[in-house]
């Protein structure tokens, strides 16, 4: 194990970042410190297994309004830990949902957006929206009814803003009536546009 850290380390040097992280790790916590605080690393871990679990998933889903809903059910109940794997992604969601505003009311109540963190709250405020954005893109995907009328419903509150609202509405949902477009482009947005921001 030495000498593979010793190669690694004489081609990228990593003796310096090993110290630095030896003597981080080294230091006492303040005394302010709590359980509290361990709310944004379990936010991260969950995140991590929506990643693989969401990676995972792509492989057998199809979205296509016609093959989305037997490509879930296969994913359920043909393919080999499908079921939990669907499972865990669909209740890792709603606990990401949970700690992302259970940790954003820690920071707001420990006074954790003040200066000269200010940044680092708008920072998670921008990705608490995108959480919820895949929240909402992603109740689609399994084209069931529970999905196709909560979407319905919540584009057409969307279409009911002033100015924008209708063209917003149908740029969405891919036209004037919900169905295949409708479906493809929350995929694109779940899975791709989402996933990059």
């Amino acid at each position: 194990m030495q000498r593979l850290w010793d190669w690694f380390d004489e081609r990228l040097h990593l003796a310096p970042l090993w110290d630095v992280l030896q003597e981080n790790l080294r230091k006492p916590s303040p005394r302010h410190v709590n359980w509290l605080f361990t709310m944004g690393s379990a936010l991260l871990l969950l995140l991590g297994v929506q990643l693989l679990t969401g990676v995972l998933l792509m492989v057998y889903y199809k979205p296509s309004g016609r093959e989305a809903f037997a490509s879930v059910e296969a994913i359920m109940y043909e393919v080999p830990l499908g079921g939990l794997t669907r499972s865990a992604h669909n209740w890792g969601s709603h606990l990401i949902v949970i700690m992302a505003l259970l940790h954003m009311f820690r920071v707001f109540f420990y006074g954790g957006y003040k200066k000269p963190r200010e940044l680092t709250w708008i920072i998670g405020v921008g990705l608490l929206a995108v959480i919820l954005g895949f929240g909402f893109t992603g109740y689609l995907l399994p084209w069931d009814q529970k999905g196709y009328y909560a979407t319905q419903v919540s584009t057409k509150i969307m279409g009911n803003a002033p100015l924008v609202g209708q063209q917003a509405q149908e740029l969405i949902q891919g036209g004037p009536k919900y169905g295949h477009h409708t479906l493809t482009r929350f995929f694109a947005l779940h899975a791709g546009l989402l996933p990059a921001s």
